[in-house]
Formats: C-alpha cells, structure tokens, sequence
C-alpha cells in the first residue's frame, strides 16, 4: 500500500510539473491542480495509512489515526480551490485581452533600448 500511495503521489507530481512547463495556461492550471493533489495526498498518507482505528486515542484503544492531516488536507484543499479561481481568473483576462492564451512573448513584443525611448518620447510629444 505505501508503494503505490508512493508512486501516485511522484506519478502526480511529474505530471503536474510536465504540465506547468508548458507553454498555454490551461495546462499550466491543470499541472497546478496536480501538483496540489499530490500534496494533498502526501498530507494525509502522513496520518498513518491504518483502517479502523479511532481517530483520537482513548482507554479502549491501543493505537489511533491522527487527525491532524486530515484536517490539514481539508484546509488545503479550500486555498487550492481559491488559488485556482484567481489562476482561472487572470488567465481568462490574459486571453481576453490579447485572443491568445500563450504564455510566452515573441520577437515583435519585445523591445530592445532604442525602440523604448523612441515610444518614451512619442508618448511624451503627444500628452
């Protein structure tokens, strides 16, 4: 059982790492998504992977789960739900804006120091 919780938690990451590397931002969105199930499936294999002990330890019980990773897992998967929206969110306004969702800036969009102070000053000459 730890082999395989293992194996899904490096498969999932890999994958989630593959997909943030990529140039468009719904595959970066979906490798960050990953990435963070990964986590929080780290999170909660930490607890004890055990079935059918009670989760706080009483006089009846000679071992117990811990809650804590649980509760840590709940609290991460509420912040990965509002990173996410905002992700979702400035992506949306990135390609709206430009009708393109990639992520990285052509010849045409960069400016070298020269071509810089020359939009400078016809910004300046015309306000």
């Amino acid at each position: 059982m730890e082999l395989l919780l293992a194996s899904a938690v490096g498969i999932m990451t890999a994958c989630g790492v593959y997909l943030m590397l990529r140039q468009r931002t719904f595959p970066v969105i979906l490798g960050l998504t990953l990435v963070t199930y990964a986590v929080n499936v780290f999170l909660f294999a930490s607890g004890r992977l055990a079935q059918n002990l009670p989760p706080v330890l009483n006089p009846e019980a000679t071992a117990y789960s811990d809650p804590l990773p649980q509760a840590l897992v709940l609290t991460a998967i509420v912040i990965a739900f509002g990173m996410t929206a905002v992700v979702v969110m400035i992506a949306l306004s990135a390609y709206l804006s430009a009708r393109d969702d990639r992520i990285d800036m052509s010849e045409d969009d960069t400016y070298d120091d020269e071509q810089t102070a020359d939009h400078v000053d016809n910004a300046e000459d015309g306000a």
